[in-house]
């Protein structure tokens, strides 16, 4: 896509990385003056994020070791796509029985999140659940993740304050309680 002489012409894209998760790719590009350029790219297949969130005010959240920042964070359920093209909301559905158990009645997309478009093309889904029921949880080999039920009003406030610092996190929070304000969703 071009705007109004903004974009960089990809010339070629070298792998240098072939991962589980995420692939890394040189790209030598012309800028829009004409001088050659490299990008470092991370690719990746894009994921989707839950907050579940129940009828009493409150939402279901997990707390997960995270190794790049080597901290427990508070995060939103959530879970890389299976395959690149992979329907984001059938991802969330998996990501929120396989990691809490819970299967939904309603959903509502909250929007879409680009993670970091200065290096990775990774775009995350963003839903609310509603009408939440109880299951069994079917974590993934290797995941460790505590889920429990938080009030909203204490998740937005550790938002607001910079205490939940996880992207995805923070968005899906934000979006949903804008959701809530004009009553698009109703837990």
């Amino acid at each position: 896509m071009h705007n109004d002489g903004l974009s960089e012409t990809i010339l070629s894209a070298k792998p240098v990385f072939d991962g589980r998760i995420l692939h890394v790719e040189v790209l030598d590009v012309t800028l829009p003056d004409g001088s050659p350029a490299k990008r470092e790219v991370v690719r990746h297949p894009g994921a989707a994020a839950v907050l579940p969130m129940w009828p009493d005010g409150t939402v279901t959240m997990e707390r997960q070791y995270r190794a790049p920042l080597d901290r427990v964070f508070w995060e939103v359920p959530a879970g890389k796509l299976d395959h690149k093209g992979e329907d984001r909301l059938d991802a969330a559905k998996r990501e929120l029985l396989e990691e809490t158990g819970l299967v939904a009645d309603k959903w509502v997309h909250l929007g879409d999140y680009a993670s970091s478009v200065g290096f990775t093309d990774e775009v995350i889904g963003l839903y609310a659940a509603c009408g939440l029921h109880a299951g069994a949880t079917h974590l993934d080999e290797g995941e460790f993740l505590r889920a429990e039920r938080r009030p909203f009003a204490e998740v937005l406030a550790d938002v607001l304050a910079g205490r939940i610092i996880d992207g995805k996190t923070v968005c899906a929070v934000l979006q949903a309680n804008e959701r809530l304000r004009t009553g698009e969703i109703v837990p």
